[in-house]
């Protein structure tokens, strides 16, 4: 609801800079390396310059998530970003989740033709913040070879992805996990309790509806012993009514070094 107003902002606010983009954020493409299932594993390098911060796909009500744009690829079928484990930042009373002074986005790539060359082509529309915020967009290309480059930073952004949390499967240090929903007049209020042991000082659940339309206000945490509990509401475009696929919920627990990702949410 509040992006378009946002994305204003940002432009507005992109003529103030003294520095251009590129003093600001450098792109490129690292090859990777070849996966015995036939897809290629490549990573997306953003460094940023000392302060600034980048959003992660989910990035609160006052950030700008990635849109990936990969139609000039050639023998390319599908393109899966695989995310770090990100962390919460507070600024002016708002959250934003994201990476500050850059990010390896790892990228598994889907070849149409098994065993064929693969030329990948990105393009990303960004935004990237610091005391102000700007717009970027970068377009980083590059030839997939089985060999490649890159190899360590991928696989540590690899490593760095959240532990999975199952549906209160233990995995990931996590218990019992609920989700209770009750309607407001303009879509849904979602209360989630996740059995989790505390995260760190910063603790955070966000949450993630299958429908990436489906707007997510910042939560509300409070935490009772080994139970953390988050409070959003949930609102569909336009304000319509929509029925919550409660088995497609993903819910991210931030706070710690690294975050951990539930899938699904049962009623409790």
């Amino acid at each position: 609801m509040k992006t378009a107003a946002l994305i204003l902002s940002l432009a507005a606010a992109a003529p103030a800079l003294a520095m251009t983009q590129e003093d600001l954020l450098q792109a490129s493409l690292l090859p990777g390396w070849r996966m015995e299932s036939g897809h290629h594993m490549a990573g997306l390098s953003l460094e940023l310059a000392p302060g600034w911060k980048t959003y992660w796909r989910r990035p609160g009500e006052a950030g700008i998530p990635p849109v990936f744009d990969w139609s000039g690829s050639e023998n390319v079928a599908a393109v899966k970003v695989h995310w770090p484990s990100p962390v919460m930042f507070h600024t002016n009373g708002m959250q934003t989740v994201g990476y500050k002074g850059g990010v390896v986005l790892p990228l598994e790539v889907v070849p149409k033709v098994a065993g064929q060359p693969v030329h990948l082509k990105a393009r990303v529309d960004m935004g990237i913040c610091n005391d102000i915020c700007m717009p970027a967009e970068v377009t980083v290309s590059a030839d997939l070879d089985p060999a490649g480059g890159g190899q360590d930073g991928i696989r540590a952004a690899l490593k760095a992805r959240p532990a999975s949390g199952g549906q209160g499967g233990g995995q990931g240090g996590v218990g019992r996990v609920s989700c209770r929903v009750e309607p407001i007049p303009d879509g849904l209020r979602l209360t989630a309790t996740v059995e989790i042991g505390a995260q760190g000082p910063d603790e955070a659940v966000v949450i993630e509806p299958a429908d990436p339309a489906i707007w997510v206000s910042d939560g509300v945490y409070s935490r009772a012993g080994g139970m953390l509990t988050a409070v959003s509401e949930l609102v569909a475009p336009g304000g319509v009514p929509f029925a919550l696929d409660r088995s497609a919920l993903r819910l991210t627990v931030l706070g710690g070094a690294r975050a951990v990702e539930i899938d699904g949410c049962p009623a409790p």
